[in-house]
């Protein structure tokens, strides 16, 4: 509830903050009154940011000192009132709470016409028939959704869907400075033959770890079961996957974004934890015009980098960062960096010595692939029978890469010193 309160406090602040610069065009420099008081406004909204962080703070420690809370509070969040699920989300409770001879004639019948094997080879050594369940599509878009909160690259990439896992080619040209000529009557044209290379993405199988839930925790019918399952899916795919498409190496894991990335602009002397404004603009112009016109164009960062980037001002003393409000709603607008918006990834490195802190382009050149749906286990051998528990494990397939020769995507290195 707290948080709530402190979320509300803050986007009618920013929402004040972001009214007020906004009277003020690019070229008009901000009259001293105003000034102030959008410095006290932003410094209100760095306040409260404070408090949410600390609160955010506790809630960890919380889980940290006492790993049962974070699934007391997945079990908080998925109770609600019966009868509000859909045949989907029904079907795979069911097969859940009492495995596949739980499921009813018609949810096998429409597991089955919906993909071609939804059963998968058993893994229970005590009752065989209970096997794997792919998920229905509307609970894979939904847990696609929920992982966007682990990374802030999902919110941003570009998501395609393949029926195998075979290796995908990627036929690459970089002619952003090949050009043509003028010709002279039955003068004979120039040679220019254009240079492509082939990129390459693989898929990885990931796993959730394997999940033990008691018997009592099935048998409550009170307890939304599929979305807790869903929550702890989230946390643990949407994170190993949320780093990897950001600083994975490319070698047995994805091409992450900033290993894909150019650099765009390093920093001097000075710069080893901190970025001016001048250095904020060489970034952005670093990148061609016809990636920075295009929808989606941003900055990418640590949330510690934004946060020392919030006092830095313009020339017309017009602060470069704009705090958004309301964000995910329509309504609203999100952060934003010299009049870009900011995608905030806890996976991105914070500022220090030679990091690549910061990206900027079009975070839409990147492609993450799965592999048709997830996959759920659901384990009763002894091991988990004798602990009064049914055990499940999560299997999808995901690959990473920023599909492009050009720099559509480039970074900031901070200096040494």
């Amino acid at each position: 509830m707290k948080l709530a309160q402190l979320r509300e406090r803050r986007n009618a602040k920013a929402k004040a903050a972001h009214e007020l610069n906004a009277k003020y065009p690019a070229d008009k420099r901000m009259s001293a009154e105003d000034a102030a008081a959008l410095d006290a406004l932003l410094a209100e909204v760095e306040a409260i940011d404070d408090e949410i962080a600390r609160e955010q703070r506790l809630a960890q420690l919380a889980i940290e000192e006492n790993p049962q809370a974070e699934h007391e509070a997945l079990l908080n969040a998925s109770t609600r009132e019966p009868g509000r699920q859909g045949p989907g989300a029904a079907a795979l409770r069911s097969f859940l709470a009492g495995g596949l001879s739980a499921l009813s004639r018609e949810q096998l019948s429409e597991m089955q016409a919906r993909v071609n094997t939804d059963i998968r080879a058993a893994m229970s050594t005590t009752t065989p028939s209970e096997g794997g369940y792919t998920t229905a599509p509307e609970y894979q878009r939904q847990l696609e959704e929920a992982m966007k909160a682990f990374g802030g690259i999902r919110q941003v990439a570009t998501t395609i869907r393949t029926a195998t896992g075979v290796q995908m080619n990627f036929p690459a040209a970089d002619a952003t400075a090949e050009e043509g000529e003028i010709v002279g009557q039955n003068a004979a044209v120039s040679a220019l033959d254009t240079t492509f290379s082939n990129l390459t993405m693989d898929v990885y199988k990931y796993s959730s770890k394997k999940i033990a839930l008691p018997f009592e925790l099935l048998q409550d019918t009170f307890i939304d079961i599929e979305a807790y399952i869903q929550g702890l899916l989230a946390v643990r795919l949407g994170r190993i996957t949320a780093k990897h498409f950001t600083v994975g190496t490319g070698t047995t894991q994805p091409h992450g974004i900033v290993v894909g990335s150019t650099q765009g602009v390093a920093g001097g002397a000075g710069t080893a934890t901190s970025v001016t404004y001048d250095l904020l603009v060489d970034l952005e112009h670093s990148v061609d015009p016809a990636y920075r016109s295009a929808p989606g164009v941003g900055f990418m960062m640590h949330d510690t980098t934004i946060k020392a980037l919030r006092k830095i001002k313009d020339g017309n003393q017009r602060p470069i960062f704009v705090p958004g409000y309301e964000q995910g709603n329509p309504a609203g607008a999100p952060d934003r960096l010299i009049g870009r918006p900011i995608y905030v990834s806890q996976e991105m490195a914070a500022m220090a010595a030679n990091a690549k802190s910061i990206l900027f382009g079009q975070f839409s050149k990147y492609l993450i692939r799965n592999v048709m749906d997830l996959t759920l286990f659901r384990m009763t051998d002894s091991a988990f029978t004798l602990n009064g528990q049914v055990g499940f494990v999560a299997f999808m397939r995901s690959g990473g890469r920023l599909i492009d020769v050009g720099g559509a995507v480039k970074h900031y290195a901070n200096g040494a010193t």
